[in-house]
């Protein structure tokens, strides 16, 4: 009668990994090695590669680089002297748009807003202090033209007592030629009342006029060409005020109040398919 254990005995053709044995890893093992032979030299050995990048294995390398290179530079000039607030010079930053291209990445808006932050706190060391990689650092970031860059053309009375000022609004344009007066007003050689039918849009016309109390110490005469009555009548509000701000410079903060000097970007949204309107839905009929 054959013992418990030769029972369980493997067979001598098969190997014993296929099976459950009290010692399954001896079939599998690797044989002992032995280190008094072996022999050692300086040749480097196979080994893991280590990436450059610290954020080589996150899922957007390029922003954490740069977010990581200007975290450097500002602990590194961090006690520098720096502009009191406002005095610093007026930088346009790439835009998120742009900043996606550069980098290939659909990166997310507040990410990018934590590059703007570092960026205006490196902007902000002083000029004459600034060292040079940060100053290479910050031009990799700026708009190739930059707005704050440009000086407003600035316009004289004529030699006739002329003052012109350009408004848009909408898609309309006003050229308003302003010249001290007794109140008169002419837009494409027609009087105010017959130029706009509507009173809010007369008012609209001269409110610069108006709202300086100057109405009756200035003539108007305009040129007036496409939208409708409303967006030309507020394009020749902005017309207006520019040219009264060229006889007297001082009404600027009086206009500003009045609403006159900002430029209105608002457009009339367009339609899109399937809406009746910009996005007026058609009534739903469940049959």
């Amino acid at each position: 009668m054959r013992s418990r254990r030769q029972e369980h005995q493997p067979s001598p053709g098969r190997s014993s990994r296929y099976f459950g044995t009290s010692r399954p890893h001896l079939a599998i093992a690797a044989p002992e090695i032995d280190f008094s032979t072996q022999q050692y030299d300086d040749r480097p050995k196979t080994a893991r590669v280590v990436p450059a990048s610290p954020s080589y294995f996150t899922g957007k390398p390029d922003f954490t680089d740069n977010f990581l290179h200007l975290q450097s530079l500002l602990r590194k000039y961090q006690l520098l002297p720096v502009f009191a607030p406002g005095q610093a010079p007026r930088v346009a930053w790439r835009t998120l748009p742009q900043y996606r291209i550069r980098v290939g990445e659909p990166l997310k808006a507040s990410k990018y807003q934590k590059i703007i932050k570092l960026l205006h706190r490196l902007n902000h060391i002083h000029t004459s202090l600034m060292p040079a990689e940060v100053r290479e650092t910050l031009e990799g970031y700026k708009r190739d033209v930059n707005p704050y860059a440009n000086v407003a053309k600035l316009h004289t009375v004529d030699q006739d007592g002329r003052a012109i000022g350009v408004g848009r609004r909408k898609s309309a344009t006003a050229r308003v030629w302003l010249v001290e007066g007794e109140g008169e007003v002419l837009i494409n050689g027609k009087g105010l009342h017959i130029a706009f039918g509507r009173i809010h849009d007369r008012e609209s016309a001269v409110w610069a006029l108006k709202a300086t109390q100057r109405i009756d110490k200035y003539n108007v005469w305009a040129l007036v060409e496409g939208g409708g009555s409303t967006g030309q009548a507020e394009a020749l509000t902005l017309g207006v005020a520019k040219a009264l701000m060229v006889h007297e410079p001082l009404l600027k903060p009086a206009l500003r109040r009045a609403g006159c000097v900002t430029r209105d970007p608002r457009r009339v949204e367009r339609k899109k398919p399937g809406k009746l309107k910009a996005r007026k839905m058609p009534a739903w009929v469940k049959r």
